[in-house]
């Protein structure tokens, strides 16, 4: 339903959409846009809430006052909080805000008057201008962040020269701007603005009305409201470095990823929906989303859920503390219930138990964790077993014994908790830990190698499927590493005893190697905070990735010597 909504002498255009008697939910809205980018939202969130859209003041049906003076955000504040009356006279609502309607939102948020007006807060693409202003002030403890930031915000000096930021408009840019989007940003919106060139061209008056005056001289604007602000991954204007001190300023404060560009409304509106309908459940005392109730600081890796299968000992086991030790909250997967229990107290993480090479187990513990503790920002394919044996020699169940736990165990990992990651659209990554095996045709390792180069493909093949849903994808090749994989190995055509001795003396030579599983774990946390595509661990690791690229021929011939090798 529309209606219009007097702010002094400015009349605002409102549309109201589901029952007035859910919880309202009041989406504001940036430049170029008008309220139509949040059609996808509304379309979302309207079955549990009553949901308001409007357009700003100088923006589609809304008024458009002369001048500049009028765009001072001051005013637009003041709109909104007219909205908010005329929608939601008795009740607080949930807000959210997109670009400059999360900027003209952050004004109302951190306004003491207004503080029993809003239940919550979410910010996309957008922050506080006085914030900004002060975290610009300190330029010189983060510099490299403010020049990247200047760098993508080049458009809001162009704007200051007199005429300029107008031009384009004025000469039919707003015919232009939904072909514009599609091919540099992939947008494709629902439904053509007809004021899009006359929105343009007015709404230039709000960066000459309000950035130079505000980020020149900020104030200290603190709120208590409950804030969520969304970074969207591959925004080309909006830098997440900006809000990286807003700590001082905002109590209750989430940090959240989403998979989008800038328009993230128009490209992820279900997953935006999510988000805020997350913050609203947990602000209302109803059940909330793990990602909100997970602590978010104390680290690197602060508020992250990371979950490593075979984490019961060796690398696994080093890998959760590692990201434990930064902050994260640990899922820890192993075949041997206890080993990973013993690993999830020393974390102070969560046990499960799963062979990872049982499809419905791998399915099963997928909805299990995500049930319980939301999906894995991180998820760590690291269970594996060794086996030796020439090709001749491994019997047909040696190779589905050593495929189904290093191949389909990956394989499970990936597509149970790859498409969670893609469904939920707020990035994240997978680690497959493979092998130096991979890149070594021993002949003595038939099925392993085998195992292992094709995790290295897979994941390479994975990398370049989920880059589009900002989902990392490294493959881990550690090397000679002291780990309890030297112990469970198996030997193709040997009795006990003469498997028990090669494991003897496998374990001898690893020890004396004595590459700890920690350093590996290192690595799995850098390949994930620097998205790096394959890793060699160990020394020997590298030189046999650099001679299968340089020299495959003499990496034959050095491997047919059918030497003790492993991870």
């Amino acid at each position: 339903m529309k209606q219009l909504v007097r702010s002094g002498d400015v009349r605002l255009a409102v549309w109201t959409h589901g029952d007035p008697a859910n919880p309202t939910v009041v989406l504001v809205h940036g430049y170029p846009d008008t309220h139509v980018v949040w059609a996808d939202v509304v379309e979302e969130l309207v079955d549990r809430f009553h949901v308001v859209t409007f357009d700003n003041r100088g923006a589609g049906a809304s008024d458009c006052p002369p001048g500049t003076d009028p765009y001072r955000i001051e005013n637009l504040a003041a709109d909104l909080r007219a909205v908010l009356d005329a929608v939601s006279p008795d009740a607080p609502v949930h807000l959210a805000g997109h670009d400059w309607g999360a900027i003209l939102a952050w004004e109302l948020v951190t306004d003491p008057s207004a503080a029993d007006r809003i239940a919550s807060f979410t910010s996309v693409a957008g922050g506080c201008l006085d914030h900004i202003g002060q975290w610009m002030r300190g330029w010189a403890s983060h510099p490299r962040a403010s020049a990247v930031q200047l760098l993508h915000s080049w458009y809001v000096a162009a704007f200051q020269v007199p005429g300029l930021g107008a031009l384009p408009w004025r000469l039919g840019l707003g015919s232009q701007w939904d072909a514009l989007l599609a091919r540099l940003e992939g947008v494709a919106p629902r439904e053509r603005v007809r004021t899009r060139g006359a929105d343009g061209e007015i709404g230039v008056r709000l960066y000459r009305a309000n950035v130079l005056r505000r980020l020149t001289d900020p104030g200290e604007r603190r709120t208590t409201v409950p804030v969520q602000v969304v970074h969207a991954a591959d925004d080309h204007y909006v830098r997440p470095g900006m809000a990286a001190d807003l700590d001082r300023w905002v109590p209750q404060l989430w940090r959240r990823s989403i998979a989008s560009g800038h328009w993230a409304p128009l490209t992820h509106g279900p997953v935006l929906a999510r988000m805020i309908t997350e913050l609203a459940d947990l602000v209302r005392g109803a059940h909330a989303a793990p990602a909100l109730t997970r602590v978010r600081d104390g680290g690197e890796f602060g508020g992250a859920l990371v979950l490593v299968t075979g984490a019961g000992s060796g690398i696994g086991a080093a890998t959760a503390r590692a990201f434990a030790a930064l902050g994260a909250e640990v899922v820890a997967v192993d075949i041997d219930a206890a080993a990973a229990t013993r690993t999830a107290e020393e974390v102070g993480g969560h046990a499960f138990a799963v062979d990872v090479s049982d499809e419905a187990g791998m399915r099963k513990l997928a909805d299990d964790v995500v049930a319980a503790h939301g999906v894995p920002d991180v998820v760590v394919n690291n269970a594996g077993i060794g086996h030796s044996g020439t090709f001749l020699d491994t019997t047909v169940d040696e190779w589905r014994r050593v495929l189904d736990v290093n191949l389909w165990g990956v394989v499970h990992g990936c597509r149970e908790f790859g498409a969670r990651l893609v469904e939920r659209g707020e990035g994240g990554h997978v680690v497959n830990v493979a092998s130096a095996a991979a890149w070594l045709p021993a002949t003595d390792l038939a099925a392993y190698s085998t195992s292992k180069a094709a995790v290295a493909m897979l994941s390479d093949c994975l990398r370049g499927e989920l880059a589009a849903h900002g989902v990392g994808v490294s493959t881990i090749c550690p090397g000679l590493i002291d780990t309890n994989i030297t112990r469970t190995s198996t030997f193709s055509g040997l009795d006990d005893a003469e498997q028990d001795a090669r494991r003897a003396h496998a374990a001898s030579v690893y020890g004396k190697r004595d590459f700890r599983p920690e350093r590996v774990a290192a690595e799995i946390v850098d390949a994930v905070r620097r998205d790096r595509a394959v890793v060699p661990v160990t020394p020997e690791a590298k030189v046999v990735r650099l001679l299968s690229r340089l020299s495959p021929a003499l990496l034959r011939t050095l491997a047919a010597g059918g030497l003790d090798r492993g991870r």
